[in-house]
């Protein structure tokens, strides 16, 4: 049993880490040996001075000690000045994850000030499966001091992954944000676009006896001579280049425009706003694409749906600013489900109509029928994000008659239990199946009792019904509740969707009734 004395925790592996410090040491040897030398900057100064550097980023990594006593958490390196929070201040500790780029799971230690700041702390970290029982020790060591010399709030141990009301939502709020710049950037080219693809297919050519200064809205003939072409095989531009630089040294043009030509080719340029749209030769023509109104709305359009999903993260996010940190949030798929079904009228009418509906009522019926639709979608997906609190009552203590399963035939029900017991091992179970024999975990949907264990129905107890919290891992759904079950002294969670949770309850309670009444 852990006592509360001082705890001090430093990163587990660092030799890897010492290695990267040497280097950066050298690195900085070599530059200020270079530059006193020779008092110039060159190559071994340039390489040199971003190797200290990141030689001083792994000497903070590797001198990194976080701290715990009777006064409070303390952490610092020899690079960054230490730091102390007295836990008079520690309104809790708690579970931080963060998630790499690869779905990697990082655990860190939070810690919850009472003016409701949270700190992370830089150790204890978890960064596999082998760093999680020290990770576990720490924190549990951690613990053990708060509560000696402290005042935590609370028993319970909050963990926050990105699914919890806890969660910051500066994120999406920024995603958000810079979506809606961009619908609002490409909306303000869209008249500017439309303008300018109307103006060149109404060009003319130019008249012989039109001023210089008028010659940039009309079209300008010229003949010229490609001296070479240049095909990129990759993302790059392709180009021509014309013999003695005339009238242009070269042009930017497509892939398939550049292998149309051939070096000594006679070719004509049509010359608009003083830039070479047209190429035309004997066997090949090349025209400048200009992008019309259309496609710009269906690009504003799509950029301000995709704001959407974002913004709704964040109204959940905002919804549930009541709930405990650590409480799962409603998905927001239903919003992107009605997203989704709005750019399949909104997309195609906006690349029709990139200016706005006509005053014809076709367009006019269509955009109104379009918005109904995303109207009623949107309040489906506000009720169906609702935050439903379980009542215990209705699910884990209903009275009256209950329901049997149809006489041999069994129903299985998708529902997990959350720790490996043995009647779960190794948490093989993804179904309870119910029916005439007792309640049993199976590793499937059916049909047959293949595998199955039977449920100890006389050993639970059900102690209450809970929505999802960080703690019970990303493998729970939203939409699912969790009962917290006691099984002969040891905690048991069951999670299911609700309906076929109070189901399994339900009989679990008759085989318990029924059980007690044999006894007797």
């Amino acid at each position: 049993m852990n006592t509360g004395r001082e705890v001090s925790v430093r990163p587990l592996r660092t030799r890897p880490l010492w290695v990267f410090v040497a280097l950066g040491a050298t690195g900085a040897v070599l530059a200020a040996g270079r530059l006193a030398y020779t008092g110039e900057l060159d190559w071994w100064v340039g390489g040199g001075l971003p190797a200290a550097l990141v030689g001083v980023a792994f000497l903070h990594a590797v001198t990194l000690e976080v701290g715990a006593d009777a006064y409070g958490v303390r952490y610092g390196s020899l690079v960054r000045r230490r730091r102390s929070l007295p836990w008079g201040d520690i309104a809790d500790l708690r579970v931080h994850i963060q998630y790499g780029r690869h779905g990697e799971e990082y655990f860190r230690v939070g810690v919850l000030l009472r003016d409701g700041r949270t700190r992370r702390l830089p150790l204890p970290l978890s960064v596999s499966r082998d760093d999680r029982p020290d990770f576990d020790a720490r924190l549990d060591e951690l613990r053990a001091l708060h509560r000696r010399h402290g005042a935590p709030e609370s028993d319970h141990l909050a963990v926050i992954s990105r699914r919890t009301a806890g969660r910051g939502a500066a994120v999406p709020l920024i995603l958000c944000v810079l979506l809606l710049a961009g619908a609002g950037l490409a909306a303000w080219l869209v008249p500017v676009t439309g303008a300018t693809k109307d103006a060149w297919e109404s060009a003319a050519p130019c008249a012989a006896e039109a001023p210089p200064a008028d010659r940039a809205e009309c079209l300008t003939t010229l003949p010229a001579v490609i001296a070479r072409t240049e095909v990129n095989s990759g993302k790059g531009p392709s180009r021509l280049y014309f013999a003695d630089g005339r009238p242009v040294d070269r042009v930017t043009v497509s892939r398939e425009g550049a292998r149309g030509f051939r070096a000594g080719d006679r070719v004509e340029l049509t010359v608009w706003r003083r830039q070479v749209r047209v190429v035309a030769g004997e066997h090949h023509v090349w025209r400048e694409h200009f992008t019309d109104a259309g496609s710009v709305a269906v690009v504003a359009a799509g950029l301000a749906l995709a704001a959407g999903y974002p913004g709704a993260r964040v109204l959940l996010r905002r919804r549930g600013r009541r709930l405990p940190d650590d409480e799962v949030l409603p998905s927001a798929l239903p919003f992107a489900g009605a997203l989704v079904v709005t750019a399949l009228w909104l997309l195609p009418f906006c690349y029709v109509h990139p200016m706005g509906p006509p005053a014809s009522p076709g367009p006019l019926a269509w955009a109104a029928a379009g918005s109904l639709v995303t109207l009623g979608l949107l309040v489906l997906a506000w009720r169906a994000t609702r935050i439903r609190t379980p009542q215990v009552a209705a699910t884990a203590a209903a009275t009256g008659a209950v329901p049997r399963e149809a006489a041999g035939e069994d129903v299985f029900l998708a529902a997990r239990f959350l720790e490996s017991t043995d009647y779960n091992p190794n948490h093989f179970g993804t179904h309870v199946v119910l029916g005439d024999g007792p309640p049993a975990v199976v590793p499937h949907p059916g049909p047959g009792r293949f595998a199955a264990k039977a449920v100890p129905a006389h050993r639970l107890t059900v102690k209450g019904v809970r929505r999802p919290r960080g703690g019970d891992g990303d493998g729970v759904p939203r939409g699912w509740h969790v009962a917290e079950l006691d099984d002969a002294g040891e905690p048991v969670r069951l999670t299911a969707a609700p309906a076929d949770l109070a189901r399994i309850l339900r009989s679990l309670d008759a085989v318990e009734t029924a059980t007690g009444a044999d006894n007797a």
